[in-house]
């Protein structure tokens, strides 16, 4: 008797063994197939100490401010009813404080512990111009390309906004080489070993669509159908303009802690919406 009941026991641990095994293979084999849509929420930082003070602020950094914490607060709160399944961030600091910010707002803390975070999603770079009060960097610009500050502004509501940025990046870009030319023949190094170069309009693309190629084939293998990143505005915008060239960017660029979402489906990306302020306004009201 005692070895049947030995025996019964020893095959009831084995069923709860197979069974397990085969739960974990289910969960395993879910994860890893490949969403039928990705959805990607691109926001932009909160608003920082720089903005405030109207200075050039690319690859440089600072924190946000009181109202910046309280908008990726409000952000947050508004995306509660998205699960995200993986989080990218640039580098910079008030990319990866405001990522924390939203996970913290809106419950899924947990996640933290997987943030990514990616350089190629960095603001564009401003070389030796970076913390220059912006309308200084923006008459320099203007005066390069043989017009005044206020022909430049006022191209920038005609042209649109990311026009402008591409026509300003790449003028900014040429300044900075001859600035660091003669920054290094007055250090006696070569101009390349002085500092970053001011990135021109098609590098910056270039990093920005590399690094959300390589999150949407993560996304395939992990099983992944939200992703929220934390980015720039600029980069942003550039992005988003470069997937859809008919998505609509306002001429102000787009506001703090604003999302931009996309959707990949059958190999193709869909700007779904641009400068999208309705999180913020629901987390708001929390």
């Amino acid at each position: 008797m005692k070895k049947i009941v030995k025996l019964l026991t020893v095959l009831g641990l084995l069923t709860v063994l197979v069974a397990c095994q085969a739960t974990d293979k289910e969960k395993e084999a879910k994860k890893s197939e490949a969403p039928k849509e990705i959805n990607i929420y691109l926001a932009r930082h909160g608003k920082t100490m720089l903005n405030t003070t109207d200075r050039s602020q690319g690859w440089i950094d600072a924190p946000l401010t009181p109202a910046g914490v309280a908008i990726a607060e409000q952000l947050g709160k508004g995306l509660a009813d998205v699960k995200f399944d993986a989080v990218y961030s640039s580098d910079s600091g008030r990319a990866v404080e405001t990522a924390t910010l939203v996970l913290e707002n809106n419950g899924q803390k947990d996640l933290l512990s997987k943030l990514t975070k990616e350089k190629r999603l960095r603001e564009f770079n401003f070389g030796t111009f970076e913390g220059m009060p912006n309308h200084e960097m923006w008459e320099l610009v203007a005066k390069k390309q043989g017009i005044t500050l206020d022909e430049f502004m006022a191209n920038m509501g005609k042209l649109g906004f990311v026009a402008s940025i591409r026509g300003f990046a790449d003028t900014l870009h040429e300044l900075d080489a001859a600035k660091l030319e003669e920054l290094g023949k007055e250090n006696n190094v070569p101009a390349k070993d002085v500092s970053w170069q001011a990135e021109n309009y098609e590098a910056v693309i270039t990093r920005a669509n590399e690094a959300l190629n390589d999150m949407v084939k993560s996304a395939e293998k992990n099983g992944q159908e939200n992703i929220l990143v934390t980015s720039h505005g600029m980069t942003i915008a550039a992005l988003v303009t470069s997937l859809d060239e008919k998505a609509e960017v306002p001429p102000t660029g787009l506001k703090n802690a604003s999302v931009c979402k996309l959707v990949y489906k059958d190999g193709k990306f869909t700007v779904e919406s641009v400068n999208d302020l309705s999180y913020i306004e629901k987390g708001a009201k929390k």
